[in-house]
C-alpha cells in the first residue's frame, strides 16, 4: 500500500476522534505487510490508545515481521504483524490448533480467519505465561492479525537471540543460561500449563547486566490436553539439549533425565483439570 492511500485512510479513520493524523504521525516505514487491512487495524488500535507510531523492523521471519512501537507516552512497544500467510504456513499450523481444547469447533473460513485465530492464540499462550511467572514479554493487546507486547531491548535494539549470543559468552553464562531455560521450560508446563513446542535457540532471548533469558515466540504453544503433549515438549527437551551439549559445549542433562524432571508435574496437572 502506498504512503498516499494510508494517508487518505487515516484521515477517513480518525474523524471525528481528533484532529487529522498524518501517515508519518503513525507511520515511520511501509511495506508489504501494510495492505487494507492490517491499516485499518494499526488505525484501530491507535484509536484505542494502543499504539501512537509505527517504526522499522526489529526482527523479520516467513510468516511475520515484528516493529517497533511506541505508546502515547513514548514508551518502545514490539508490534507483531503477521502476514496474510501461504498454502504451507497454514498447513503447518493446524497441527497445533486442532487438537488444542481452548480452540475447539474453530472452523477457520479462510487463511485470513485462521492468521487472526492464531494472533488471538499467542495472545492467549503470551498471557498464561506471564501470568504463571514465566519470562516473557508482556502481553499488551491484539487486533486481527496484530500483536503489541512488550519490547525487550534497549536504545531501539532489541536484545539478541541464543543463536546470535551464545558465541560471546562464557561456559560460566552459557551454564547459568542452560539452568535459565530449563527453569522457564518447567513454569511454562507445571505453572502455565502449556507445552511451548519449538522451543530452541532461535526463540530464547539473552537480556544482559545482569545476566538472565525472556522465551518469545509461543504461537505454536499447546494447552496440556492437546493429543500431541508428550510429542511436543520432548521436542523441546531434545532442541535445547542438542543446542546446549553440541554447539555451546556445556555438560547438561539428557533427554530422558530432564523429560523425567518434567513429565511428573505434567501429569499431575492434566489429573488436576
Amino acid at each position: 500500500m502506498k504512503i498516499d492511500e494510508i494517508d487518505r485512510l487515516l484521515k477517513e479513520a480518525t474523524k471525528p476522534w481528533e484532529e487529522r493524523v498524518k501517515d508519518k504521525d503513525l507511520f515511520e516505514v511501509v511495506d508489504e505487510v501494510f495492505d487494507t487491512s492490517t491499516v485499518m487495524t494499526i488505525i484501530e488500535l491507535y484509536r484505542r490508545g494502543v499504539l501512537r507510531k509505527i517504526s522499522g523492523v526489529i526482527s523479520s521471519g516467513k510468516e511475520a515481521k515484528v516493529y517497533l512501537g511506541y505508546d502515547k507516552t513514548g514508551k518502545p512497544l514490539a508490534v507483531k504483524i503477521y502476514l496474510t500467510s501461504t498454502a504451507e504456513f497454514k498447513k503447518g499450523i493446524y497441527k497445533y490448533i486442532m487438537g488444542d481444547p481452548r480452540f475447539e469447533g474453530l472452523k477457520p473460513k479462510d487463511t485470513r480467519s485462521l492468521i487472526f485465530a492464531w494472533t488471538r492464540k499467542e495472545f492467549s499462550n503470551l498471557s498464561k505465561m506471564y501470568e504463571a511467572g514465566v519470562k516473557v514479554p508482556r502481553p499488551i493487546a491484539y487486533l486481527n492479525n496484530v500483536l503489541v507486547m512488550e519490547f525487550l531491548g534497549e536504545d531501539r535494539m532489541r536484545y539478541p537471540l541464543l543463536i546470535e549470543a551464545y558465541k560471546e559468552l562464557t561456559e560460566e553464562e552459557l551454564n547459568t543460561i542452560y539452568k535459565l531455560v530449563v527453569e522457564e521450560l518447567e513454569k511454562i508446563v507445571c505453572k502455565a500449563r502449556l507445552v511451548h513446542g519449538d522451543l530452541s535457540e532461535y526463540n530464547i532471548m539473552v537480556k544482559p547486566e545482569p545476566l538472565d533469558i525472556a522465551i518469545i515466540d509461543v504461537s505454536q504453544a499447546v494447552d496440556i490436553n492437546h493429543p500431541n503433549t508428550y510429542d511436543f515438549l520432548k521436542r523441546d527437551v531434545e532442541n535445547i539439549i542438542r543446542f546446549f551439549k553440541k554447539e555451546a559445549k556445556i555438560e547438561t542433562d539428557n533427554t530422558e533425565e530432564l523429560l523425567g524432571k518434567i513429565i511428573p508435574c505434567l501429569e499431575k496437572r492434566k489429573q488436576s483439570l
